[in-house]
């Protein structure tokens, strides 16, 4: 049968009795077979030769594009007790709907004429400003007063000395006069005395001269004294505008520590009344929050603390919020060794969970179900599953989203590369290369724009 020996039984053999062994060695399976493999082999060689797109598959989420349509929680600034409820879960509520109704817990703001005795207190201390600002006017006036009386009366004591001055000039005049007169007189008198010896002038005559002498030396005396007098006057006069200076100065002195002690006072109040105006207002926005209202437009998901009398405290999460018709995004997570291959404004395809869908990750252009998406933003950091966060927005030339995809449902997706064979696909999977990095650029770029 294997034809290994030179002794043969082909003519031994009665092909006649054997007809399935006659039909068998009539059929011609070796060439059928050589076909068969052919066929293969050229059908294997043009799906190797077929365009396969690179793509990075990854799953994700959807999201919100913008954060303030992103699911969040209403949260309580002060301490409460809950009132009452105004709200079920999965209602729709506008923006200033209130929520719920909470009552004050601490013992500081339990007065229900809180506001009004704030506001009573207020308005005394305003009043105390005014009478402070009153009082600091009435000071500034008598200041002025003081600043004038104490000018006017300088000048009259000024004058008063310009006058004893001048006294003192007329009077040492007049004693000059009366040196002259004495001197005078005596010379006189000598003469007469002499004229009396010779016999020529009675004793009479001498008598009245020496009269005459002596009231000329009364005078000079007389007017010594006056010009003593006039200059103890200019001495006093001078005195006088020493000691108004100094008792004006004393007076404004004492005048202005007043008004700036009123000033202070004032400066004082002032504060009072600013603090108590936040204080005020500080009150007014408390009671404000005691009614919890809605943020913005959406559904009531989910109430983290129920019933009536339970006690919250300030930032604690009271219900959570989903903002309606939000801005839908994807956000996927990609590999570090794939991060370098993503851009903003790259196409993807994105699979929803729920949706059905063929996928056919090398030709996306033939799977069913997948719908667009571009990259709007690549975080710049590492998350905390160790991959790049990516978010994803739809794309507006592509078809629209489906209008039932709620924020959190799961998404897969697929960030589609460059356009290679099957047989360099294979070849680069088995080897373990990342996809082609590199891309083409224009054909009408210059050499070293392609370098």
């Amino acid at each position: 049968m294997l034809n290994i020996t030179h002794n043969s039984i082909n003519q031994r053999l009665k092909r006649n009795e054997m007809p399935s062994l006659e039909r068998l060695e009539k059929r011609r399976t070796g060439i059928k077979l050589l076909r068969l493999l052919g066929i293969l082999a050229v059908l294997f060689i043009i799906i190797m030769l077929l365009p396969w797109t690179q793509n990075i598959r990854a799953r994700g989420n959807v999201t919100a594009l913008r954060p303030d349509q992103r699911p969040q929680t209403i949260h309580s600034v002060i301490p409460g007790r809950i009132e009452k409820w105004f709200v079920r879960e999965g209602e729709f509520v506008r923006k200033g709907d209130t929520i719920l109704y909470i009552s004050e817990v601490k013992d500081e703001y339990f007065d229900p004429s809180l506001l009004e005795n704030t506001q009573m207190q207020l308005t005394a201390k305003e009043l105390s400003v005014t009478s402070y600002m009153e009082k600091v006017k009435a000071l500034d006036g008598q200041i002025d007063a003081m600043i004038a009386t104490r000018e006017l009366k300088l000048e009259q004591a000024i004058n008063k000395l310009e006058q004893a001055r001048l006294k003192i000039m007329s009077d040492s005049i007049d004693l000059q006069a009366a040196n002259i007169n004495y001197e005078i007189a005596v010379e006189q008198f000598r003469r007469m005395e002499q004229l009396y010896k010779d016999g020529l002038k009675p004793l009479t005559d001498l008598e009245a001269r020496k009269l005459k002498m002596q009231e000329a030396q009364a005078k000079q005396i007389s007017q010594q004294n006056k010009l003593l007098t006039s200059k103890n006057e200019a001495i006093n006069a001078q005195v006088e505008i020493t000691t108004i200076s100094a008792e004006f100065r004393d007076k404004i002195a004492k005048a202005e520590s007043e008004k700036y002690t009123a000033l202070s006072s004032m400066y004082d109040a002032e504060a009072t009344v600013t603090k108590l105006q936040n204080t005020y207002t500080n009150y007014s926005v408390r009671i404000g929050m005691y009614y919890i209202t809605a943020p913005q437009d959406g559904y009531i998901t989910k109430a983290i603390q129920s019933g009536i009398g339970e006690t919250i405290k300030e930032g604690e999460e009271l219900i959570s919020i989903m903002p309606y018709e939000p801005m839908l995004a994807v956000e996927m997570y990609v590999e570090p060794i794939d991060l370098p291959l993503m851009e903003l404004g790259q196409h993807v395809r994105i699979q929803f969970d729920g949706w059905p869908a063929v996928v056919f990750s090398g030709w996306p252009d033939i799977s069913y179900g997948t719908y667009g998406g571009k990259v709007v933003a690549i975080d710049n950091f590492i998350s905390e599953n160790g991959k790049y966060r990516i978010l994803l927005a739809p794309d507006p030339v592509d078809n629209p989203w489906p209008t039932g995809i709620r924020v959190g449902a799961g998404a897969s997706s697929m960030a589609l590369l460059k356009d290679v064979p099957i047989w360099y696909e294979l070849w680069r999977k088995i080897n373990g290369f990342p996809p082609d990095y590199y891309k083409q650029y224009e054909a009408s770029g210059t050499e070293k724009e392609k370098k």
